[in-house]
């Protein structure tokens, strides 16, 4: 049962950044919730069949008391309904946390959960380089945005940004030639298919995140970062003949946008959400409730995951989040070289992406959690074994598998 529940870990894993490419309608969804329900389903016996049960870390700890917390808003919720279906999204989108700390228990299992992660964003980015060249030229003149069919365009983005540095990490430090090369075009594919979606916070996102992976790639070998800065410099020289006008149009305005502190209208949703905190700053009201609360429309989001725990949960829910980012802070810490480097950077790029959208019942943002909180053991593992060899101050295995216990 546990080798299954890791299977399907993989499997989820690489199902969730194209998840809404594939949605069988109710009451079945998309591909990533069919293939949490099958995990959870097989975790569940699993764990009851084990002896004794891993102790929580801290992280862990953290992110399952944020959801009894947000779990409780029930209690004092303006509209319970949307509340109860709130908790019941946070189970299904955080459980990941909890069932990776209790079954990927060795470094090889870590590993193929970051492979499956960067498989299922390549997927991602042809899907939406796929429907890029399926549309027709006529269309093509008219729209600016293009995503994977039934995707996000801001979440295409989003995702596609948080690879970016594992996508380095892997390309260094990888035992498999295959994963490295997949890793190697991710990182064009994945920038050509962030521009398409047109999102301005995604476009920021990727600056960042593909600094970080040169700055990965540069202290591993600064001949790798030099490679993939001219394959980005070339893939942007033949991107402007054929990537549509209005694209380009649309993330030029990104300055403006920060000129008149406008940001496509975020900054009235983002007044709203302040006034609704003034007058419940401690407990909020109630998961889901941002829109009613704020007097917003039904279909409007927070756009900024901070202001939404503020206005959901009061200071409350902040704290439990600031807390779960300084836990999450501290196991990247004990990692070291490259792999500290690498998730640092995911961690700085989704606080980025955080500020411009609501990702706090996000499946990506959960899932890289769980990595997060798998830090810290894999790190002691390896100063564990005595037979270790020291590796370089710029350069660690990723989850780096300890050495064989002597006979």
């Amino acid at each position: 049962m546990a080798r299954l529940t890791v299977a399907l870990l993989v499997l989820y894993a690489f199902a969730v950044p194209w998840q809404y490419a594939l949605d069988l309608g109710e009451p079945l969804g998309n591909v990533a919730r069919i293939a949490g329900v099958l995990l959870l389903l097989v975790a569940i016996p699993a764990v009851l069949a084990r002896r004794a049960w891993r102790p929580p870390g801290l992280l862990p700890s953290l992110i399952f008391l944020f959801f009894l917390y947000l779990s409780a808003t029930y209690l004092w919720s303006i509209d319970p309904l949307t509340t109860l279906n709130k908790i019941r999204a946070y189970f299904q989108v955080m459980m990941v946390v909890w069932i990776g700390w209790e079954f990927l228990e060795t470094p090889a299992h870590a590993r193929h959960f970051l492979r499956a992660i960067l498989l299922g964003s390549i997927l991602l980015a042809l899907l939406t380089l796929f429907n890029f060249t399926s549309v027709a030229t006529t269309a093509v003149i008219q729209q600016s945005r293009f995503t994977a069919s039934g995707q996000d365009p801001n979440d295409v983005a989003r995702f596609l940004d948080l690879v970016f540095p594992i996508a380095a990490l892997l390309l260094a430090e990888d035992h498999s030639i295959v994963i490295r090369m997949l890793a190697a075009a991710y990182l064009p594919l994945g920038l050509l298919a962030v521009v398409l979606t047109a999102s301005r916070g995604g476009f920021l996102g990727a600056i960042v995140a593909l600094l970080a992976a040169f700055f990965l790639l540069a202290r591993w070998r600064p001949t790798a970062a030099a490679t993939v800065a001219f394959a980005l410099a070339a893939l942007s020289t033949v991107a402007a003949f054929f990537v549509p006008p209005e694209t380009f149009a649309r993330l030029a305005t990104i300055p403006a946008q920060f000129a008149a502190l406008d940001f496509n209208d975020r900054f009235g949703i983002w007044t709203s959400g302040a006034q609704a905190f003034a007058h419940a700053p401690w407990l909020g009201y109630g998961a889901g409730n941002y829109s009613l609360a704020s007097g917003l429309a039904t279909e409007d989001t927070a756009h900024n995951t901070f202001m939404a725990l503020l206005v959901m949960g009061g200071l409350v829910a902040a704290t439990l989040l600031f807390a779960i980012l300084i836990a999450t802070l501290r196991s990247i810490l004990r990692a070291s070289g490259l792999t500290r480097i690498a998730f640092l950077a995911v961690l700085v790029v989704w606080i980025v992406t955080a500020s411009v959208g609501s990702v706090e019942e996000n499946r990506m943002t959960w899932l890289l959690f769980a990595c997060f909180a798998l830090l810290p053991r894999f790190a002691a593992d390896s100063a564990r074994s005595p037979s270790a060899a020291p590796l370089p101050a710029t350069h660690s295995q990723p989850f780096a598998s300890p050495a064989p216990e002597s006979a």
